[in-house]
């Protein structure tokens, strides 16, 4: 099974949790609190020692709760809704992608990595300097990796495709790419 389909059944990720991570506060939320949450729990074994692993936990819990914690959007007129939107079309419909835009996500995903091994690397020599600018490098690509979410979103609009789970109250705020 691929990463990114088995991150997708680990979050319970369904019609209405997806829909309610299409609400910005959401998308925001989770992108500036996610990783720096998750790094700062495990950071604080240098305070709390192996209370530290309920800190990770709660933060854990609190990225996969963040998609099911605020209601559906009323619109889709932004670009975090159409981002995660197109995050859902890239996931169910990734072969049917133009070439670019296959290229380009499996790049931003492999962009993350050198971030990931910074922070790992700053947090297990308790190096607040690698943990922090480890912990923002690889949240960077992730930016992009949206951004190039909204433009599938639209490309996959403008030909007229029917967006997976998005209703269709909410299509007319979407007709504006």
């Amino acid at each position: 099974m691929k990463l990114a389909a088995w991150a997708e059944r680990l979050m319970g990720m369904n019609d209405v949790v997806w829909a309610r991570h299409a609400n910005p506060w959401s998308g925001w939320t989770r992108m500036a609190t996610g990783l720096p949450l998750f790094s700062l729990a495990v950071w604080s074994r240098v305070w709390l020692g192996w209370g530290a692993v309920i800190a990770v936990v709660v933060a854990i819990a609190w990225i996969w709760f963040n998609p099911r914690a605020f209601a559906p959007p009323k619109n889709i007129d932004n670009w975090m809704s159409k981002g995660v939107y197109g995050e859902r079309i890239y996931l169910e419909h990734k072969t049917e992608l133009p070439a670019h835009h296959q290229r380009a996500a499996l790049v931003l995903g492999w962009l993350t990595l050198p971030g990931i091994v910074i922070m790992t690397w700053g947090l297990w020599g308790l190096r607040w300097e690698g943990a922090v600018f480890g912990t923002a490098l690889a949240m960077l690509p992730k930016i992009w990796f949206v951004d190039r979410m909204v433009w599938i979103f639209e490309d996959w609009q403008r030909a007229g495709r029917a967006v997976p789970g998005l209703p269709p109250e909410l299509m007319q705020g979407a007709d504006n790419v």
